[in-house]
């Protein structure tokens, strides 16, 4: 179901994007010239199934068999003249394709116009064919009317620079002690190739993205940040204010802000560039927005339980009651605390996900339909 970027750039449009699929699945991988025809003609009623896209697809799938008999489509032969699609890989369609199609649609009509902010990072970010299928997520997202917003690391990106600059770093406490120099570093990284990078493919994918840093209007106010454990951190930033208006001016035009960590002083400060955790500005954008939902894309598979299996729902006290128990521990702690700190900011939900799982972001918004609590399978949702 979940189509790649040659069927996406084929058509533009999801909708008929699916009728691609179905009738390339139904003629074994391939399509006939007389079905080219069809589909330029789905193309051309885009505007159709835009307004009615989750009735087309279901209707279109269930009538797409009986339409080949009442064209006079034939089996292919070795006298058939097709079109190979050949970056296309082979995906067996669903037996349950309709019950498919409607928890789509129930998640679609709970999130339309809402908004959902993703923390973008790990090997999501490093795998090329991970970054293909999360940009092409986002503008899947963005097409069926749901309100975006990217927020990314890169860390092994930022290392690599200063190792190439000469530049030394280290952690102190699972922070990056961040001097004048490493943070002139990070936001050359950060907010010139990665950002960048990022919501280019979005476009290419058939979306609509804008790469923003956090100075960019004073998008992420911020103070020095205290370190509780007394290390001294440098120009490492705790998020004071965010400017929810700028946010809002780009969603309400159809338009997914991705957002590079890097924050900007307040009053005489303001030439001041800080460093910010990616996880802790997502969680904080995604609590002034109160966004629907909040992704944590991680490589991990989510919160484990002592027998170190996946626990797929829980709630913020649950959490608190599994750090005392000792069943959450180590680095997982700050993980399940961003997700926890978003849901008491008024975020509806947060999603601990494994990054590492292609199209994680689509299935752990769009699977679990209007309910909204994910695939079970892929992470772990945390709510109030």
């Amino acid at each position: 179901f979940f189509f790649e970027t040659t069927v996406h750039n084929y058509t533009q449009d999801t909708v008929v994007g699916s009728v691609v699929v179905i009738i390339f699945h139904l003629h074994n991988n391939q399509i006939t010239t007389r079905e080219d025809i069809i589909i330029t003609n789905l193309i051309k009623m885009k505007t159709f199934f835009q307004t009615h896209a989750f009735f087309s697809i279901v209707f279109l799938t269930l009538t797409l068999s009986s339409w080949r008999t009442v064209m006079g489509f034939v089996p292919l032969s070795t006298t058939t003249t097709t079109t190979k699609i050949s970056s296309l890989k082979r995906y067996a369609a669903p037996e349950n394709f309709a019950d498919v199609a409607k928890t789509i649609a129930s998640a679609t009509g709970e999130l339309k116009g809402k908004t959902i902010v993703v923390k973008y990072g790990g090997n999501a970010m490093t795998s090329p064919e991970l970054k293909a299928g999360f940009c092409q997520d986002v503008a899947t997202l963005q097409n069926l009317g749901i309100r975006v917003v990217v927020v990314h690391g890169g860390g092994p990106q930022i290392n690599a620079m200063l190792e190439k600059v000469g530049v030394e770093s280290r952690f102190e406490g699972g922070m990056r002690v961040s001097s004048k120099d490493v943070v002139e570093v990070a936001e050359m990284v950060l907010c010139g190739s990665v950002n960048k990078e990022i919501s280019s493919a979005i476009c290419s994918a058939g979306g609509k993205a804008i790469g923003l840093s956090g100075r960019d209007d004073s998008l992420l106010q911020c103070t020095k940040k205290i370190n509780k454990d007394g290390y001294e951190l440098g120009f490492v930033g705790e998020v004071d204010t965010v400017n929810t208006k700028l946010l809002n001016d780009l969603l309400d035009l159809g338009i997914c802000p991705v957002v590079s960590p890097i924050g900007t002083g307040i009053g005489d400060e303001k030439d001041i560039a800080y460093n910010v955790n990616a996880d802790v500005a997502a969680g904080r954008i995604a609590g002034e927005l109160r966004a629907s939902r909040v992704l944590f894309l991680t490589d991990i598979a989510g919160v484990l339980n002592k027998e170190m299996n996946l626990i797929p729902k829980l709630s913020c006290s649950d959490v608190e009651a599994l750090i005392e128990d000792e069943t959450i521990t180590g680095g997982m702690i700050p993980k399940v605390s961003y997700a926890t700190s978003a849901v008491n900011l008024g975020v509806g939900g947060a999603f601990i996900t494994d990054g590492r799982v292609p199209h994680a972001l689509l299935k752990e918004v769009l699977a679990g339909g209007a309910a909204g609590t994910g695939s079970g399978e892929g992470g772990t949702f945390v709510s109030s």
